[in-house]
């Protein structure tokens, strides 16, 4: 089980980005897909899920209207298409999955208790 995250990058505030998940020897479509971040010295956060079978979603706060997570069946893979970047979405972004999980909830966007994790992206938001 394997999630390879990309497209991390530097960007001016206000810029845009599109981070992928791609998920490999597994098909993603039959669980929960999350992305999580962690800032310099702070605790790491959930900013976006997706669920399997309806596909509903879920945000942070912060990045609500900004954020736009979707899947790619043909693809295996999630995207989360984030613009108009702040500074303070500066973060490790990570994409995350469970098998016992196919419903997003605010429980595990809060906790994070996902069995398989990718390797983070890095995105730095700057002028």
């Amino acid at each position: 089980v394997q999630l390879q995250a990309s497209g991390g990058g530097s960007v001016q505030p206000g810029g845009s980005l599109r981070l992928s998940c791609q998920a490999l020897n597994f098909n993603s479509d039959y669980y929960a897909i999350a992305w999580f971040r962690q800032a310099p010295g702070k605790e790491r956060e959930g900013v976006s899920c997706i669920s399997s079978s309806d596909r509903s979603t879920l945000y942070a706060d912060s990045v609500k209207g900004r954020f736009t997570i979707s899947r790619d069946s043909a693809k295996n893979t999630v995207y989360l298409q984030m613009n108009s970047l702040k500074p303070e979405d500066t973060a490790v972004y990570y994409c995350a999955t469970d098998f016992e999980v196919g419903v997003c909830t605010q429980s595990l966007m809060k906790f994070g208790n996902m069995d398989y994790w990718g390797k983070g992206t890095l995105v730095t938001v700057s002028s």
